[in-house]
């Protein structure tokens, strides 16, 4: 089964993508904040990470260029999910490692589409 990381600092919104993406057919883990994802990534390492790029403490985008520059993580895709919505973002974004951009709102359709592109 496809394990996905989530990295929300929004309970709500974490809870809505994991709600999408267990009842897409998928295994999930949570984490906060970036520091937590990092953790957690040590312990089981994801076929992919979906994160928000507005966080406290590490960053959607700190973690992106981390989870790029360590040898093992460097080939996970990552989703960001974000209100950052400008153009600019997008293309900062894709330059920072991010391969495929959500902007909030979202429906349950986009994130699904949206992993489903990089699994």
């Amino acid at each position: 089964m496809t394990t996905i990381l989530v990295v929300e600092d929004t309970a709500s919104e974490q809870d809505l993508i994991v709600s999408y993406l267990v009842e897409g057919g998928y295994s999930v883990i949570s984490a906060t904040n970036g520091q937590e994802a990092i953790k957690k990534i040590e312990g089981k390492k994801p076929d992919v990470v979906v994160t928000d790029l507005v966080m406290p403490g590490m960053s959607g985008l700190e973690l992106c260029r981390s989870l790029k520059k360590n040898s093992e993580t460097k080939d996970v895709p990552i989703v960001a999910c974000t209100s950052k919505n400008q153009e600019l973002d997008k293309l900062w974004g894709m330059k920072q490692g991010i391969d495929v951009y959500v902007t909030k709102p979202f429906t349950r359709e986009d994130i699904l589409r949206a992993v489903r592109s990089v699994v």
